[in-house]
């Protein structure tokens, strides 16, 4: 998991613009009833599964964790500015507050009362700057806070941090919700795995990727009920399942559809069900290459058979998508038509593109979440109905995003952040966008975008989200077949667990146990 992807993977958003628009404050209710009711306890230890690979680990919090299991314990540990939330899809965190100026270029980020690091030092807003700036200055930077720049990250008195973006935007907030991790000021590179942070559990013990986090009893968002978290690192979906089967750990996170069915056959065994959860698209280069005509992106898409890859690749934990992206987000256009399988079109218009159907084309992928590759295949076989050769190539996680990802012809991928349109209009779409999968370019799109990112009218905002999704739709690079859920198992005391898609996952502080 490339925390850049993931985070803003795992983590979703649609805060509606004109939420975004006001000063917000926290208090959002994850808590999941799926434990049964019951009067919260406190006291007892968590034990969590979670995917990881002892070859990733990483402690830093503002480096690529590429582990979801290094995520977890930094997101325990340290608290972002924003998190990912219930009623509003941006919820306060270690900022307790936030507003814009009238031209929605300056944000001021107010920082919760009460706030202390884990050794009784209160937060600053130094401390935030100077934690923001060190993440601007990682290689991924640039698209984790984008459009600011290093020199207008500025402390306003002691509690005030004020962000000034190059360009107006309405979603800043949003942006902040995943990797905006804030340390001490001053924090060596030498001591990052042992730094105190502010998040609501402190660091007891790490050992090669497993780890045991206590209460913090003076966490500023409330009172937080279990004793300790134990983390434990799972190589695969399937080893974490079986370890929950056999009460091993309390909360298998994110096991995939195949759990969940040999779960539901379990009477002491939740299936959390969290929809929206992770898009994975498949990408059709649309800047050169085989896929550059806009005919033959639209072919391959009338070419696959949603319901039967949501059927056979998700076990039905999923829904079928329509090619945009951020199916999550309240404002999500539902109005535009459902794109639907037409071998005949498909052929027609690969025809008139005058697409070389006697080549074979390779589909890249991994095997980083359950179902991926799966999909792929399926792929490949729908679309040779419409005379379409494409052969699966499997490649290492770290081989497919040192030299596939962002540059193939044709890949699968994924993302866990699923709830905002502008999200990934930002991240992925807009033309000059770091992370732009399909090297798609559109001089409407991008104006549509910064008119729903940057206007100052509502109204118009609204009217020009709807044209990014229109847009998407109908040209980019993206062929997304299906959302699935996110599927957690959890061992029946287990109470309060996060239903949020995506990154939101981990928000375990209102966890309790029935025991």
């Amino acid at each position: 998991m490339d925390i850049t992807r993931r985070q803003v993977l795992w983590a979703g958003g649609a805060l509606g613009t004109a939420t975004l628009l006001t000063a917000c404050s926290g208090g959002d209710d994850t808590s999941s009833k799926a434990g049964g009711g019951g009067k919260p306890r406190k006291g007892g230890t968590l034990r969590v599964g979670a995917l990881g690979r002892a070859s990733a680990i990483t402690r830093d919090p503002h480096g690529t964790q590429a582990n979801e299991s290094d995520y977890l314990i930094i997101a325990l540990v340290y608290d972002t500015l924003t998190a990912p939330g219930a009623k509003d899809n941006t919820a306060a965190r270690l900022a307790a507050s936030w507003k814009p100026s009238a031209d929605l270029k300056t944000w001021r980020f107010k920082i919760a009362e009460g706030a202390e690091f884990h050794d009784g030092t209160p937060v600053t807003a130094d401390d935030v700057v100077w934690s923001l700036k060190r993440l601007r200055g990682t290689p991924s930077g640039a698209s984790r806070l984008p459009g600011i720049k290093a020199e207008n990250i500025k402390a306003e008195g002691k509690d005030t941090v004020v962000l000034v973006s190059d360009y107006a935007n309405a979603e800043l907030p949003l942006l902040t919700r995943l990797s905006t991790f804030v340390l001490k000021k001053d924090t060596k590179e030498k001591d990052l795995g042992k730094a105190p942070g502010t998040g609501p559990f402190k660091l007891d013990w790490f050992r090669s990727g497993n780890a045991r986090l206590v209460r913090n009893d003076k966490w500023h968002g409330g009172e937080v009920l279990l004793d300790a978290i134990e983390v434990k690192i799972f190589e695969s979906p399937q080893a974490m399942s079986n370890a929950l089967l056999a009460g091993q750990i309390d909360l298998a996170s994110n096991v995939g559809a195949v759990a969940a069915r040999t779960a539901e056959k379990r009477s002491d065994i939740q299936v959390v069900r969290r929809p929206d959860d992770m898009a994975m698209p498949i990408i059709m280069r649309a800047g050169d290459g085989p896929f550059a005509d806009p005919k033959v992106r639209e072919a391959l898409r009338l070419a696959v058979d949603r319901k039967a890859m949501v059927k056979q690749v998700l076990s039905g934990y999923g829904t079928v998508g329509n090619d945009i992206m951020g199916t999550g987000d309240p404002a999500y256009e539902s109005g535009i038509p459902q794109r639907a399988r037409d071998l005949a079109k498909a052929k027609s218009l690969l025809k008139e593109a005058d697409f070389d159907t006697s080549k074979t084309y390779k589909l890249m992928t991994t095997e980083d979440v359950p179902g991926l590759a799966e999909s792929a295949t399926l792929f490949a076989s729908q679309v040779r109905e419409a005379g379409v050769k494409v052969q699966v190539v499997k490649q290492e996680s770290a081989t497919f995003y040192d030299k596939t990802w962002l540059k193939a012809d044709l890949y699968t991928t994924y993302w866990g952040t699923n709830d905002s349109v502008l999200f990934f209009a930002s991240k992925t779409m807009e033309s000059k966008s770091a992370q732009n999968e399909a090297a798609w370019k559109s001089k409407e799109f991008d104006a549509a975008y910064r008119e729903a990112i940057g206007g100052k009218d509502a109204a118009a905002r609204a009217k020009a989200l709807k044209k990014v999704q229109q847009i998407q739709h109908d040209d980019s690079g993206y062929l997304l077949w299906g959302v699935a859920e996110g599927i957690d198992l959890a061992a029946a005391p287990v109470h309060g667990l996060p239903k949020l898609p995506g990154y939101g996952r981990v928000q375990l502080e209102r966890a309790w146990l029935a025991r």
